[in-house]
C-alpha cells in the first residue's frame, strides 16, 4: 500500500489530489457563474427605465431663434432657457469683473458659443422660475432675468447680481451637434 490511496480502485495519491483540485476549481467556477446570473436581475433593475433615459437628453433646433430672442424647453422636468444673445448683451456680460460677482464666474466659462446662452431656468434661492424670457416681462436691474418671489436679479449671462439667490443659474451639460442643433443633457 505504498503508492495507492484506494487499492481497490487503483488510484494513486497524486491522481486523487489532482482530481480533487479539479473538482474544487470546477465547483467554484460554476458557483461563481450561478451567483452572477442570480444577482444580475437585481443589478439591472437599478438602471434607469427607458422612458427616463428618453428624457435624459433634449435636442433643440436653434435655427428659428432670432437674435435677441429666448425660448424655454423642458429637460428632465425643468425649464431650460435658450437665448440667442445680441452683441450688446455679450459685451455687457463680458465687461463684468468676476471678482465683483456674488458667485464669481466669467461669461466665457458659462457659454460654448458667445451668442448662445443655455441655462436651467430655476432660481437658486427657492426654486422659482425667473421672469425675462418673454417680451414685456421684467428683466431686473441687469437686463437679464428677475425672480419676483424674493427679488433676485440675474444679468445677461444668468449670473446672480442682486438679491438672496446664492448661486448663478446653473448651466446644464450640452453639446452642439452642428450649427443649428444642440443636445442638452
Amino acid at each position: 500500500m505504498s503508492d495507492t490511496a484506494n487499492p481497490a480502485a487503483g488510484i494513486s495519491d497524486e491522481e486523487e489530489k489532482s482530481r480533487r483540485d479539479f473538482l474544487i476549481v470546477a465547483t467554484s467556477v460554476v458557483g461563481g457563474l450561478g451567483t452572477a446570473l442570480a444577482v444580475w436581475p437585481f443589478v439591472h433593475s437599478m438602471n434607469p427605465a427607458k422612458d427616463t433615459l428618453a428624457l435624459s437628453t433634449t435636442e433643440v433646433d436653434l435655427s428659428p431663434i432670432e437674435e435677441g430672442q429666448s425660448i424655454t424647453v423642458t429637460w428632465q422636468g425643468k425649464p431650460v432657457f435658450v437665448r440667442n444673445r445680441t452683441a450688446a448683451e455679450i459685451e455687457t456680460a463680458r465687461s463684468v469683473k468676476a471678482a465683483d460677482l456674488i458667485d464669481p464666474e466669467t461669461d466665457e466659462a458659462r457659454v460654448q458659443k458667445a451668442e448662445w446662452l443655455i441655462m436651467v431656468g430655476v432660481c437658486t434661492h427657492l426654486g422659482c422660475i425667473p421672469l425675462g424670457q418673454k417680451a414685456g416681462e421684467p428683466k431686473g436691474d441687469y437686463d437679464g432675468w428677475f425672480c419676483p418671489c424674493h427679488g433676485s436679479h440675474y444679468d445677461t449671462s444668468g449670473r446672480i447680481r442682486k438679491g438672496p439667490a446664492p448661486l448663478n443659474l446653473p448651466i446644464p451639460a450640452y453639446e452642439f451637434l452642428d450649427d443649428s442643433i444642440v443636445k442638452i443633457g
